[in-house]
């Protein structure tokens, strides 16, 4: 019985990792959502235990005694479900290429000093984007053409549109689609140090008017308290200071690796629609849906057949293993080895026929056919012995440079015709 048919996650190329038969997805370095979790629960769990209950009697006047560890509780839900949300789903992988784009085809030049025969390909186009050119690049890995603002992620191996960077804190790269998570993430992770850190200074404030009239008497009643003060004073210059870089970064338009790639530059910035228009379009806009169907069953591509001059064609499927892309590109340099080969294999076959002829008596010129000589196999003995290149005679072979202007399939069939004719036929030697 045949092997079961594998997922598109179980056949993944990248270096993310799956939960749940593919349902979630997650960056290779995921181990650190447990650091991240653990940050965010146990100060306010520390907080609900030693401080929060203490101030239940001083608001039940009002009947929001209750409310205070509550308020902390939700918080603290809400900002690990939207760290949940943004390192467990797809920030917006581009699919990958099983070839590369056969349009985009050129053939080296000797000329110009590139191989002969082998396929080239633009590293770089520019594309129009809101009336101005904008450059995209060849990914060598994903073989496509980077959309606009689409960068290759070197932790996941993956093409993310509209990359902004890769959190270790989260696990995840940050994208397209998983962008507007990261930042309510960031920004109610700090309104909830201030939640904690303003509660407890409250506490401090009530010891002080009532038995410890210093700070060091009250700190030092309560030390969950100075501990939390502590803590969240640290933690606001990380959240706080990512809160206000990434306001700056959606009211420009700009993401974390555009900022500091092209800091210096001039350039003008063709995304930027205004601050209130940047806002909506990460906050307000529909969220693009996945371009990947991870619990889908992977569909084999037939490709076209490779031709192998003379043997049996090969059809490669894909998803398959896959060598770099020159490996199977280099017709070039195939054609170069197959005609060097058969030149050394001539080269055996006149010095025989030479070597024949003179033991018989026969002069070395004496023509195939005539006297004893006549009896050894004289195929391909009419090839003169010289190295074949792309520009030399070999023979009757007249491989000049206006074959490698050529397209590939002219190529092959010229050099298959020239080898089924030189088999079956006797030729006068020089």
């Amino acid at each position: 019985m045949g092997q079961p048919q594998q997922r598109v996650y179980q056949a993944w190329k990248g270096n993310n990792r799956f939960f749940l038969g593919g349902r979630l997805i997650f960056g290779p370095d995921a181990k650190s959502l447990f650091v991240s979790v653990a940050l965010i629960a146990v100060p306010v769990l520390v907080f609900c235990a030693f401080v929060a209950r203490h101030l239940l009697h001083r608001f039940s006047a009002y009947n929001a005694g209750y409310a205070i560890p509550a308020v902390a509780i939700v918080f603290m839900i809400y900002v690990l479900l939207l760290l949940l949300t943004t390192s467990a789903q797809d920030p917006g992988i581009v699919p990958r290429a099983s070839h590369p784009p056969e349009e985009d085809f050129t053939y080296g030049n000797p000329l110009a000093g590139e191989t002969p025969g082998r396929l080239q390909f633009p590293r770089v186009k520019e594309v129009m984007v809101n009336g101005m050119l904008v450059k995209v690049k060849y990914c060598d890995t994903c073989m496509i053409y980077r959309p606009p603002r689409c960068s290759h992620c070197s932790i996941c191996n993956n093409c993310v549109e509209r990359f902004d960077h890769h959190c270790p804190w989260v696990g995840q790269c940050i994208g397209q689609r998983n962008y507007r998570y990261f930042f309510l993430f960031v920004s109610s992770s700090t309104l909830l140090c201030i939640y904690v850190f303003a509660m407890s200074a409250l506490y401090i404030k009530f010891l002080m008017d009532d038995d410890y009239p210093t700070v060091w008497k009250a700190l030092k009643h309560s030390p969950a308290c100075l501990v939390l003060m502590i803590y969240c004073f640290i933690a606001l210059w990380f959240v706080g200071g990512l809160t206000g870089f990434h306001s700056y970064l959606i009211s420009t338009n700009q993401t974390t690796y555009e900022n500091f790639r092209y800091r210096s530059d001039s350039r003008p910035n063709v995304y930027d629609r205004g601050c209130l228009n940047n806002f909506l379009e990460v906050l307000c806009s529909k969220g693009k849906p996945s371009k990947h169907r991870f619990r889908a069953y992977v569909q084999e591509e037939v490709r076209a057949p490779v031709v192998n001059f003379g043997r049996q064609t090969e059809e490669e499927p894909a998803g398959g293993p896959r060598a770099k892309v020159e490996d199977d590109l280099e017709i070039g340099s195939d054609l170069l080895k197959i005609s060097q080969r058969r030149n050394y294999e001539d080269v055996d076959v006149e010095r025989g026929s030479h070597d024949y002829s003179e033991s018989e008596g026969g002069m070395p010129d004496a023509k195939p056919g005539t006297g004893s000589g006549s009896q050894f196999p004289v195929v391909g003995s009419e090839v003169r012995v010289r190295h074949s290149s792309w520009d030399q005679r070999s023979g009757n072979w007249d491989m000049s440079s206006d074959v490698i202007g050529r397209s590939a399939s002219d190529v092959l069939g010229r050099s298959a015709s020239l080898t089924e004719a030189a088999t079956p036929f006797q030729r006068e030697t020089r």
